[in-house]
């Protein structure tokens, strides 16, 4: 049995007088990138130093003016990293590096040596307060823990003076989530203080959500209680930092902003210690979604997947959101003709905004292709096979051809899985576009009758086939092409046919445009009822060919 009484709920901050519930998401916050130095840390195969610019490059491309490079004081590698950057001149004057240390002289000492030449760093620093490291990790009391970040602060703030570059400190009471409250504020308060902050020289206070402990409400309660509890608050830069323990990462994150939060330190698909930091990308596409400008440049997603997989060697879950292969994929029958009709009266309508059933984007809007949105296997019905058919090779088919063509894609799909859109298609082509055995239609003359005999029938027909490869020939008459070939055949082949429907639309458009008809063809003997297609740029002769491919399709011909 499952042993969970080992386990205790987290405490939590009693705080009825909350607000963010009532608030709602209206701007994107700073973003911080932490890639470099949280996810990187997380890699089996970190990244190397070209790697790593490569990446740098991108995020700033895609707009971070805040980005963490890493612990220049803890490896060579991110030293070197750091000081290519420099000497390179690849940082944007807009573009604040972000660099990490511990409360530690020596280690301040090494990441302001690695920082020298640059016009703005936020310079991070750390101290564990959870009252669990507290007990077993440092064995040291309220007091002893705060005078670790007191002390770090004065060591920045000693440095910062004679250095040539802005400096912006950012204070971690790291386990944050563990800590208690009142003295999480304690110890930020102490550091605000130390470092004599201002408006305009503000600290950047970060709380991370070290460890995810609790629901996403229950943290956003204790963001709220903090943002209206500093002593000097007008001086702070609320920051926060979630990790994904939980799996509710984004949603932390999301409450949190509405609780306070201007900031927001994470990765690019949620890489990182663990289950990984939040996603910066979920939540800035969220965003986009409800028609917030984000304020990154991410209408590119895959030129962002292309460069992460290689330099992160993780690859993208096919059902990550917005990213994975299989977001913007249907395999519910009805689900794909939700889809179909919503695009269709999208394209009827064009409404500002979009509207589409089972796709909250449209997936062009982030570099996404149409596509892959609907796929096909045994769970698919009759409307995903229609939209494939119209979405990738231009045939509307007629509602009432919906199902007979899906049964023929259902039973291939129980048979291997999934089937692709090409494989439909030559599906397609096999029973209908290609059904010209044994009877094949190969000419046809049209005579108009009208005004020229008492005939009641305006049109004659000769039309040349081959049966069985035999060469013949018939004369008929009808009111109209479609008509007289049907009453051809009838009596050249000694069957009993009705035409039920036709209908036709052209294929593609310009001088090599092609006409798509489609027959819905009765057997009078047997009740039996089929469809025939036939494609051609004349469409008497598209016509035609969709005659002889229901009675093809009906096992007429030959006899």
């Amino acid at each position: 049995m499952l042993n969970y009484k080992r386990y205790k709920k987290n405490p939590i901050l009693h705080y009825p007088e909350r607000e963010w519930v009532n608030k709602e998401i209206e701007h994107a916050p700073v973003w911080c990138s932490v890639d470099l130095r949280d996810g990187n840390q997380a890699l089996i195969d970190p990244m190397v130093v070209s790697e790593k610019i490569e990446f740098f490059q991108m995020l700033v491309n895609m707009g971070f003016k805040e980005i963490e490079i890493g612990f220049p004081a803890a490896s060579q590698i991110e030293y070197d990293f750091l000081r290519q950057l420099v000497e390179r001149k690849l940082i944007p004057d807009d573009v604040r590096v972000q660099v990490l240390s511990q409360c530690r002289e020596e280690l301040i000492d090494k990441s302001f040596e690695a920082i020298q030449g640059i016009k703005q760093t936020v310079f991070h620093i750390y101290n564990s307060t959870s009252t669990l490291q507290r007990d077993v990790v440092f064995h040291k009391d309220r007091d002893a823990i705060k005078q670790i970040a007191i002390d770090g602060t004065r060591m920045v703030r000693e440095r910062a003076k004679d250095f040539p570059g802005k400096i912006i400190l950012e204070y971690s009471p790291e386990s944050f989530t563990g800590t208690e409250p009142e003295y999480a504020l304690e110890v930020c308060n102490a550091v605000v203080k130390e470092w004599g902050a201002t408006k305009e020289n503000p600290v950047i206070i970060n709380l991370p959500a070290t460890v995810e402990m609790t629901t996403p409400n229950a943290y956003a309660d204790v963001i709220e209680w903090m943002n209206k509890h500093f002593d000097n608050r007008e001086s702070i830069i609320l920051s926060v930092h979630p990790h994904n323990d939980r799996g509710t990462g984004v949603a932390a994150t999301e409450l949190a902003m509405l609780a306070g939060a201007e900031r927001v330190e994470g990765t690019l698909f949620g890489n990182g210690e663990r289950t990984g930091n939040v996603d910066l990308l979920n939540v800035a596409y969220n965003m986009f979604s409800q028609g917030i400008n984000p304020e990154l440049e991410i209408e590119h997603i895959n030129d962002i997947i292309e460069v992460y997989e290689r330099c992160c060697k993780i690859p993208i879950h096919p059902r990550h959101p917005y990213a994975g292969k299989l977001v913007f994929t249907a395999f519910s029958g009805s689900h794909q003709d939700a889809i179909n009709k919503g695009v269709h009266a999208m394209n009827e309508r064009h409404p500002d905004t979009w509207e589409v059933p089972y796709l909250p984007i449209d997936p062009a809007d982030i570099g996404r292709e149409y596509e892959p949105i609907v796929r096909i296997n045994s769970q698919s019905g009759k409307g995903g096979v229609a939209f494939v058919m119209d979405t990738y090779f231009g045939f509307k088919l007629p509602k009432g051809m919906h199902k007979e063509f899906a049964d023929v894609i259902q039973a291939l799909s129980e048979k291997q899985g999934e089937v692709s859109p090409e494989q439909v298609m030559q599906k397609f082509r096999e029973k209908y576009l290609d059904m010209k055995e044994p009877i094949h239609f190969r000419r046809i003359r049209i005579d108009d009758l009208s005004g020229e005999t008492d005939s009641e029938f305006d049109t004659k027909v000769t039309v040349v086939y081959t049966n069985y490869g035999n060469e013949k020939r018939f004369e008929a008459v009808g009111n109209g092409p479609i008509d007289a070939v049907q009453r051809g055949l009838q009596e050249e082949l000694d069957v009993r046919i009705k035409v039920l429907d036709y209908e036709e639309h052209a294929l593609q458009g310009g001088s090599n445009a092609q006409a798509a008809a489609y027959i819905h063809m009765l057997d009078a003997n047997d009740g039996r009822v089929t469809y025939g297609v036939g494609v051609s740029s004349n469409i008497t002769r598209a016509s035609v060919r969709a005659i002889f491919s229901a009675i093809n399709r009906l096992e007429l011909g030959g006899k």
